[in-house]
């Protein structure tokens, strides 16, 4: 490494002057927790508007649906098994979140822009550090920019800001560390140093992005003392070998998800040019932050043509001449892009990730990276307003007011967006119309809300825009089922299969398509499939499951039902099927065990409360059964089956009116229902012999 003069290195424009020297007098309270709390502030008012914002897409994954938060799994797997991925602290925040006020939207919302205003703090911090001139407008600009939203408006990105915590935690020790170098006390420097490490294993350990910190550390070394020394590099040793074992978790991880899939390949060169585009293109958003889009338009990169290495060659090219004029005026330039060219590598898409397959590009990646060209952007104008000129004492703070006012009005306007999944995907539809991952994940929305005429017509669009989308032929394989346009739906479940035959997930959905069609004898081959292609994949061996018990062989069933609670031993659905199982087994007190196992874990899971009052009656205990298919009403009013068992519990019970009115709205629901009209037929006699039977007594009483 290079070396500079020992002399006193001018740090242009972005220099502020020294802190206090002894006889100047320590700060006050106020300069140094006034402007943190205005930061703090600030950031709690251009986020107000996430407070009505729910959950929405990648959410499901990492908290509402995810095992380790919400299901069996725990503590001890986010910590030592798969389920980690590569953010495990960060999920040991969700966990304890949901310990704490389950699956309320609104407190994961508060602490993500918390996180965020505190990040701004530190940032604040680590620039006074430095002495870099704007401190307090830099981390203002970059906790106030709209290109933030995406993360801090999106629960799952707590990955962001919980890293970006920590990650600043680690640059502010270590610049005390060095700043403290020859002056301080051993102890002191030594706890600062211990504090650097450990914040910045803890950033790692939230998000694998923070990877860059070593680079970012020497850099601030770098700028502090004027000249790359060795014994600093031999400092960050640690903190370079922690992020050698995250990358490779990351990679890892990555791969499992589907990082490696042959739709990812590009060849070297096309990546090198890609990563020009994804500079350029991070540095206009800071610049011009309109439109901000979820899913930005995904490039066509030929690198057969020579003009698409230029974005490449001039940021190779920026750099170089920044490197060579790194000890004049341009000293701070210099830090700021090489800062930010360092912080994006990891998503310049040099290394592949699963996000790519959609863009190359969004606006959560930049979130570390944009804290260099936004403090530059203040020392700037910083500078500029601190040349003596007419009206500055009113107009620079007015202009600054200003700028900072648009950038948290354009900010609480991007919120909105992020109000739910269905929003997301419209607003991501409006801006972007050929993003084909939007049109598959609205109408999977609207699926879930029942309006599967406008689901399969977002699964066509999505169709046309990318046709070798298997995901997405099965899709719209499931919405022409429930439409009942069964040849279709079965067509598309094919071209899924022929596209991607290795996908299991595929082969067990048309598995349980053809369950629910009744062609169990189709659907069992294609779920025995999957189970040789992945024999822990719990879903295809509990629907192999159901298959067997619609045959008949319970036995055969009740084995699939235990191996599919072996790997997802909190499927309540799963233990209620096994119940099912016991009941067709003719084993009554095994099956109530199973039922009464699975409301352990959902007290209103109606299938078991039902299937639990069938148990019941069929013990004779019938006040509990009605109050077992009661409760199964209130979470299911349009259950058929239910409410004929209840009536016919009704009319064991003798309470004839009751047991004709449910038999009645079982057949409004299912006209078909034979055992409905059977009970009714029987209810209605009854009811005839009791009128009958009353009618003598009357006009056999003395009294006539």
């Amino acid at each position: 490494m290079s070396r500079s003069p020992k002399k006193e290195i001018d740090r242009g424009a972005a220099a502020q002057g020294s802190p206090a020297g002894p006889g100047q007098g320590a700060p006050s309270w106020r300069s140094q927790w006034l402007p943190g709390l205005a930061l703090l502030v600030m950031t709690l008012i251009a986020y107000g508007r996430v407070r009505h914002a729910g959950f929405m897409w990648d959410d499901e994954m990492h908290v509402t649906a995810n095992p380790a938060i919400v299901g069996p799994l725990g503590l001890m797997d986010i910590w030592t098994s798969r389920a980690a991925r590569y953010f495990p602290l960060t999920l040991t925040t969700f966990w304890m979140e949901h310990a704490l006020w389950g699956l309320n939207p609104l407190p994961y919302h508060a602490v993500n822009v918390l996180m965020h205003g505190a990040s701004a703090v530190l940032l604040w911090r680590v620039l006074r550090g430095l002495r870099v001139r704007g401190a307090w407008l830099g981390a203002a600009l970059w906790a106030l920019h709209p290109v933030q939203a995406e993360t801090v408006a999106w629960i799952t990105e707590l990955k962001n800001t919980q890293s970006c915590l920590f990650y600043l935690l680690s640059a502010l020790f270590f610049v005390r560390w060095l700043a403290a170098e020859g002056g301080a006390a051993r102890d002191s420097r030594a706890r600062d140093y211990a504090l650097a490490l450990a914040s910045a294993a803890m950033a790692m350990a939230s998000k694998s992005s923070t990877v860059v910190l070593p680079v970012a550390l020497l850099l601030c070394a770098w700028w502090i003392s004027g000249r790359w020394r060795w014994r600093t590099l031999i400092a960050l040793l640690p903190v370079f070998a922690m992020s050698l074992a995250s990358g490779v978790l990351t990679l890892w991880t990555q791969r499992l998800e589907g990082a490696n899939d042959p739709e990812l390949s590009r060849a070297l060169p096309e990546r090198i040019a890609a990563a020009g585009n994804v500079v350029w293109f991070y540095l206009g958003k800071l610049i011009w932050p309109n439109p901000l889009i979820f899913i930005y338009p995904r490039w066509h990169v030929d690198w057969t043509h020579a003009a698409t290495y230029l974005p490449s060659a001039a940021a190779c090219l920026a750099l170089l001449i920044l490197w060579w004029n790194r000890e004049g005026r341009l000293r701070p330039v210099f830090f700021s892009f090489a800062y930010f060219l360092a912080a994006l590598l990891p998503v310049l898409g040099l290394v592949d990730q699963y996000f790519w397959r959609y863009s190359f590009v969004g606006d959560h990646f930049q979130y570390l990276a944009s804290m260099g060209p936004l403090a530059l952007a203040a020392a700037a104008i910083t500078t500029s307003l601190g040349f003596p000129w007419k009206g500055r004492p009113v107009l620079a703070p007015l202009l600054c007011g200003l700028l900072l006012l648009v950038l948290a009005a354009l900010t609480a306007r991007e919120c909105p967006k992020y109000h739910d999944s269905e929003t997301l995907w419209r607003s991501t539809i409006a801006d972007n119309p050929g993003a084909w991952m939007a049109h598959n994940n609205l109408a999977a929305e609207l699926m879930r809300s029942g309006r599967i005429d406008e689901a399969a017509a977002h699964f066509r669009r999505s169709l046309d825009l990318q046709p070798g989308n298997a995901a997405a032929h099965g899709n719209l394989g499931d919405a022409l089922l429930r439409l009942g346009r069964t040849d279709e739906g079965l067509a598309h479940y094919g071209r899924a299969l022929e596209i991607d035959p290795g996908n299991i997930a595929t082969q067990t959905d048309l598995g349980v398509a053809l369950l629910q069609l009744g062609r169990i004898e189709e659907a069992i081959p294609h779920l025995q499939r999957a189970l040789e292609a992945r024999p822990g994949f719990a879903r295809a061996r509990s629907n192999l499951g159901t298959a067997y018990l619609q045959e008949g062989r319970a036995d055969e069933a009740v084995a699939q039902f235990n191996k599919a609670l072996a790997v997802d031993p909190g499927n309540f659905a799963t233990i209620t099927d096994l119940g099912t199982a016991y009941v067709q087994k003719g084993q009554i007190e095994k099956a109530q065990a199973q039922f009464q196992r699975a409301l352990e874990i959902n007290p209103d899971f109606a299938t078991a409360l039902t299937n639990l009052g069938n148990v019941l009656q069929q013990q004779g205990r019938l006040e509990e059964a009605v109050a077992r298919y009661q409760k199964a009403l209130r979470v299911d009013p349009d259950s058929a089956v239910t409410h004929n068992n209840l009536a016919s519990a009704f009319l064991r019970m003798g309470r004839l009116d009751e047991a004709v009115s449910h038999c009645r709205r079982a057949l409004e629901i299912r006209p078909d229902y034979p055992e409905a009209r059977r009970n009714l037929g029987a209810a209605l006699v009854e009811k005839r012999r009791a009128e009958q039977a009353g009618a003598l007594l009357r006009d056999a009483s003395p009294d006539r």
